[in-house]
């Protein structure tokens, strides 16, 4: 395959209950996973599957066992996906691999889904008398305490929640951690100086110091309780705006009143007040290191003015520098590093930090209104991306229509300016390395292009589509076989694209939201809100194949699930919902067999920094290094 694929070696992985140091797989610090077996009912018996890990041999040969006695030889170029048709609701399963002890039993999945039960808050007053209770919202996950399983961490949402558009109070945001038994770990309180809405809070989950062990990193401030019930700050204040107004040079938020001038109301917004990056001890929630959080709104004073906003952002208010984006990044091509920006419509800033040693250090900022970087200003999108697009070993960070270098200088800017969707993925084989596609609001920026693919690495126009207007949403993953690479289309255009931009007759799939790796082939479904469905590129239709009832998807319209990444079984992945009450998560895996034998999607070095910023903003599907496709 072409592309940056993780070369699959041998790594000398130390059992995952001894776990203390992070293995390494082509010089990068990796997850030391178990076999995350798995099975669930299928249309004949139980489908079982299991994780090929980057760390095993070569041709690799498992047994299957059922109730202790073998049903199934995996050789070394079989897939790790097995139909039992003789498996019932009481088999219990094991694997190995061959010669070794078997691990852990599993049951089937009843109903084909696990549930994991959650510790719903309890509603809330704001301070005007308003009640408010809270939904479970975007999801991550990670290994907290190192024994080879990931334990789910869930971001509960106050149903007040507000975009940075909107004045009011919204609640505090509430971070939970739960192992897969359903057992609650602990809970963060963010605070009543943290507002809660798609732009503010991005918890980025990940062993960031190699101990085997991930860490909860994210932006705190005063009053933000951690696990063990300890105060971050001084849990006294309060920084919440009253409810006054205050006149605005534009309309972006904001009132017309009859007099003619425009205004926004401050009510609910934080403005003011010291801010931090706390990182936060995964076992437990306890509160590890804290640095003040970079850039400030302000570096003359954390009680800036109206007026000294809107010089640093563009606007007072907090619309443009309270937006947020975060991930993860292998700056040094062997050790993560957090990535944390702020700002994206006018002004972009990036900061990346080290955890080691328990220390917090900042490694550098990227600030998009320093001199020099005038063409990264704008440039900005609702989310990032993070991969190695110039083949040097070492991360970069995608921007939107921009990306910064591993050691924190530009990178290249496209000019395209600011969208709502992106994916970075070898998305065209033909053409080298990484390709970039987007959509686009700006139509003076883009030069009134609605969507379009780059060359990863430099930034340069592949191809583009036209547009007169914001185009909203747009996709690219391989779903049509007779045509190489992925296709690409968006939400208000009629086309679909091959990997070249050219069109393919006969339309493109209803949504243009996320993709997931579902049933036995390479072809990537269609996901959009609580339904998976394949598309059938002969009569342009799509078919349904998974809508569980008494789920939902999450964030109104971006109809996103809580997660789907490939956490479980084979390298199929699975969709993370919240039950239609928020009483429980339920994770869903495939009961499809498949003929391909694939390592875990985890230890790609892209998909799984992708799955580390799933909660980010307006997230859009993981993809991989390498194309993934229809051969």
């Amino acid at each position: 395959m072409r592309g940056m694929m993780l070369a699959v070696l041998a790594a000398g992985v130390a059992g995952p209950a001894l776990a203390q140091q992070a293995p390494t797989l082509a010089g990068r610090q990796v997850e030391a996973l178990d076999r995350g077996l798995v099975a669930v009912p299928a249309a004949e018996g139980n489908h079982v599957s299991w994780r090929l890990l980057g760390s095993d041999a070569k041709g690799a040969r498992f047994t299957l066992y059922r109730d202790g006695k073998p049903i199934a030889e995996v050789s070394g170029t079989e897939a790790t996906s097995v139909l039992d048709k003789a498996g019932s609701a009481t088999s219990r399963y094991t694997v190995a691999v061959a010669g070794e002890k078997p691990g852990a039993a599993v049951a089937p999945w009843a109903g084909g889904y696990l549930a994991i039960p959650l510790d719903k808050p309890a509603d809330r007053i704001t301070p005007d008398g308003e009640t408010y209770g809270y939904t479970a919202n975007d999801a991550s996950v990670g290994d907290l305490d190192g024994d080879g399983r990931y334990e789910l961490i869930v971001k509960w949402y106050p149903t007040i929640a507000k975009d940075n558009a909107f004045s009011g109070y919204t609640g505090e945001t509430l971070i939970d951690a739960y192992t897969l038994d359903g057992k609650r770990l602990w809970r963060i309180d963010l605070g009543r100086n943290i507002r809660s809405g798609a732009h503010y809070t991005q918890f980025m989950v990940y062993d960031v110091d190699g101990d085997g062990r991930a860490e909860v990193a994210m932006k705190t401030a005063d009053g933000t309780i951690d696990g063990t019930g300890k105060a971050i700050g001084d849990a006294s204040k309060d920084w919440r705006s009253g409810e006054h107004q205050v006149d605005v040079p534009d309309r972006t938020g904001s009132t017309v009143l009859p007099d003619g001038r425009k205004v926004a109301s401050l009510k609910g917004r934080i403005l003011a007040g010291p801010e931090y990056l706390t990182v936060f001890d995964g076992r437990t929630g306890r509160a590890l290191a804290t640095q003040p959080y970079a850039p400030p709104r302000d570096p003359r004073t954390d009680t800036p003015t109206y007026e000294q906003m809107a010089e640093t952002w563009g606007d007072g208010y907090g619309n443009r520098s309270e937006r947020y984006l975060a991930g993860v990044a292998y700056l040094d091509g062997h050790r993560p590093s957090l990535v944390f920006g702020r700002g994206y419509y006018a002004r972009s800033t990036i900061a990346a930090w080290d955890y080691r040693g328990g220390k917090l250090v900042r490694r550098w900022l990227f600030d998009s209104a320093a001199p020099g970087n005038e063409k990264f200003a704008g440039q900005g999108n609702h989310q990032l991306s993070v991969a190695d697009v110039d083949g040097d070993g070492r991360d970069e960070v995608i921007y939107g229509s921009m990306a910064i270098d591993d050691d924190g200088k530009g990178l290249w800017s496209s000019g395209l300016g600011h969208g709502d969707a992106m994916h970075v993925s070898d998305l065209d084989p033909d053409h080298p390395g990484l390709e970039k596609f987007g959509v686009h609001e700006n139509m003076r920026m883009s030069g009134n292009r609605g969507a379009a693919m780059l060359d990863a690495r430099t930034g340069a126009i592949l191809w583009s589509t036209p547009a007169d207007r914001d185009t909203g949403r747009g996709i690219a993953i391989d779903i049509d076989p007779r045509h190489p690479g992925a296709e690409a289309w968006a939400s208000n255009a009629p086309d679909l694209y091959d990997a070249k931009g050219q069109v393919i007759p006969g339309g493109h799939p209803r949504a243009a939201n996320f993709g997931i790796w579902w049933d036995g082939d390479r072809l990537r479904e269609l996901l959009d809100g609580n339904r998976i469905t394949k598309w059938d590129w002969t009569n342009g239709t799509e078919t349904l194949l998974l809508e569980p009832a008494g789920t939902i998807s999450n964030n109104g319209t971006k109809r996103n699930p809580a997660l789907s990444a490939d956490i479980l079984g084979d390298w199929r992945e699975e969709l993370v919902l919240p039950s239609a009450d928020s009483r429980e998560l339920r994770i869903y895996t495939t009961p499809i067999p498949t003929t391909e034998r694939v390592v875990t999607l985890m230890h790609d070095p892209v998909y799984r920094l992708g799955v580390a910023w799933q909660n980010t903003a307006y997230n859009q599907p993981p993809h991989l290094s390498y194309f993934f496709g229809a051969r």
